[in-house]
């Protein structure tokens, strides 16, 4: 990180009332009404840190634009966030600003995506990220909060401006916000940030580019192959950009606690599931060319020739999570195929709080 000035500008309202419309009127929100970022709400924020407000989190070099760490202050104050978020929302602007992870390309795409964050670790127990009931919908104050930061800074500091620069055909309700935790307290299974080269007593942020989740309901569920046929059945429906092959990125699959029972009580792990999916995800040349998912007009060997939905196995991302009833599986396909966006991971450091 290096330290750059200049330090955000300051606006002076009436009242809180005031201040949330005045952000209305400068287009700094996402719709719903802002916690204005007075000076110390923000102050409190960096203070837990221990980072100067000029602090360069991240960069954006395609719209030469810099988050600095009071700009992304800022913008977790008016998300709503609570002080004690902040350490995951500085890995998070570090995770997206990674080239790797395309912010600009992602954010301005007709086809629509919204980062999702997976959330790894003690800290994520600590903070009450959600992984269980009601994983992809509202009620958790971190999972809405500190998504929402993302879409804000997004807005405000990388200039992702809804119909300007973002040209979404249809727009995509996480980006709203889009952050979970996975289930490792209960699973039996490597987390997902082990998985990703980090040790499990540290705490990660993971973000992907990602389309929205796909829900699976598998009936009468008691032999794996049946769970994971069905899984891959609709992987290979989900239609997504399979223009030009396989998807080339990550796919997000989430098991809930029933399935991922049984799958483990078979003797199944991440990545005996991951192999079997690779295997029996896809689609015949034919069938895709017929459907125009797949360019060119069908030739005869096109009705044996199989087209994966994913390159490898290593290309599927197995979660456990959502709420303890029902038999129910979550797929998640990667913004374009995975062409242009990978999946970045970043350590959350320790609050300077906790050090002293």
């Amino acid at each position: 990180m290096t330290t750059t000035p200049p330090r955000a500008e300051r606006h002076h309202l009436a009242d809180a009332l005031s201040a949330i419309e005045y952000c209305y009127e400068q287009g700094w929100t996402d719709g719903l009404p802002v916690v204005p970022p007075t000076e110390d709400r923000v102050a409190a924020m960096l203070d837990y840190v221990g980072v100067a407000p000029a602090q360069v989190v991240g960069r954006n070099l395609v719209r030469d634009r810099t988050a600095t760490a009071e700009k992304v202050a800022v913008n977790a104050v008016m998300a709503g966030c609570r002080i004690e978020y902040f350490p995951v929302v500085l890995a998070i602007v570090e995770a997206m600003t990674d080239d790797a992870y395309n912010l600009h390309g992602s954010s301005i795409s007709t086809g629509g995506s919204a980062p999702l964050v997976i959330c790894n670790g003690p800290l994520t127990r600590e903070l009450g990220i959600n992984s269980g009931v009601n994983l992809f919908g509202p009620g958790n104050r971190a999972n809405a909060t500190i998504g929402r930061t993302v879409r804000l800074l997004i807005l405000n500091v990388f200039g992702g401006t809804p119909g300007v620069l973002d040209k979404s055909c249809f727009g995509h309700p996480g980006k709203y916000t889009y952050c979970i935790a996975e289930d490792e307290a209960n699973s039996p299974w490597t987390p997902f940030h082990v998985e990703r080269g980090f040790k499990r007593e540290e705490s990660t942020v993971t973000i992907m580019a990602m389309e929205g989740p796909h829900q699976v309901n598998v009936a009468g569920p008691s032999d794996p192959e049946v769970i994971l046929s069905a899984v891959a059945d609709t992987m290979r429906g989900t239609g997504t950009m399979l223009a030009s092959g396989p998807s080339v990125g990550e796919y997000v699959v989430i098991f809930s606690p029933e399935l991922r029972r049984i799958l483990h009580g078979k003797g199944c792990d991440k990545e005996s599931i991951r192999q079997y999916l690779a295997t029996h995800a896809g689609r015949t040349a034919e069938y895709l060319k017929k459907h125009g998912l797949l360019l060119g007009a069908p030739e005869p060997s096109d009705a044996t020739k199989w087209v994966p939905t994913v390159r490898s196995a290593e290309g599927i991302f197995v979660l456990t999570g959502g709420g303890d009833a029902g038999p129910f599986t979550i797929c998640i396909p990667p913004w374009g195929r995975g062409l242009n966006s990978k999946a970045v991971t970043r350590a959350v450091r320790p609050p300077a709080r906790s050090k002293a």
